[in-house]
């Protein structure tokens, strides 16, 4: 019998997530100079921030490339952010040699075509409501909010409350 979600989500110690449907709802607003504008969500970068401090690994693989996401993505405290990345299973496999990281225990969440491949790796695929119909079909858990519009938060919430973390955190009482 195959493990449900909450149950993958006792062994996660490693969120992985794409920025552009994601942690954005898609949309691109482009500025008179050409430059791209994306909008986040406060609450998906509390929960990252949460992350971080209560001890789990937070990485960004991302086939975009814009200054203003790694310096937001930066000032929460994320430090293994790669954009531009051409090849997101390459990416992932560096990643996760690097830091020694299981990627049964990883939680990768992607919206479109580029994150199948990386997604099949890990223990816990999962996307948000509006991902393409291919990455939900290959997803163990699909968010019921939009991208951009706190599936990150709702994820990285369910994991910590699932390995008892979370409410240690907004308690105050995390390392």
């Amino acid at each position: 019998m195959a493990e449900s979600y909450k149950e993958i989500m006792n062994d996660i110690d490693t969120f992985i997530f794409d920025v552009d449907g994601v942690l954005t709802d898609s949309s691109v607003h482009v500025s008179q100079n050409g430059e791209m504008l994306r909008i986040m969500n406060i609450r998906d970068g509390f929960a990252m921030k949460a992350a971080i401090e209560s001890g789990y690994n937070v990485c960004i693989i991302s086939g975009g490339n814009n200054e203003g996401v790694r310096i937001r993505l930066r000032n929460l405290g994320i430090t293994d952010i790669h954009l531009a990345s051409p090849n997101k299973v390459e990416t992932f496999k560096e990643y996760t040699e690097l830091y020694n990281i299981n990627p049964e225990k990883v939680l990768y969440m992607g919206d479109d075509i580029p994150d199948y491949h990386v997604m099949q790796l890990v223990g816990l695929p999962t996307c948000p409501q509006d991902a393409v119909a291919e990455i939900k079909a290959i997803s163990k858990y699909i968010s019921h909010k939009n991208g951009g519009k706190g599936a990150v938060r709702e994820v990285i919430e369910q994991v910590m409350k699932v390995q008892g973390k979370w409410h240690l955190y907004y308690n105050g009482k995390h390392d």
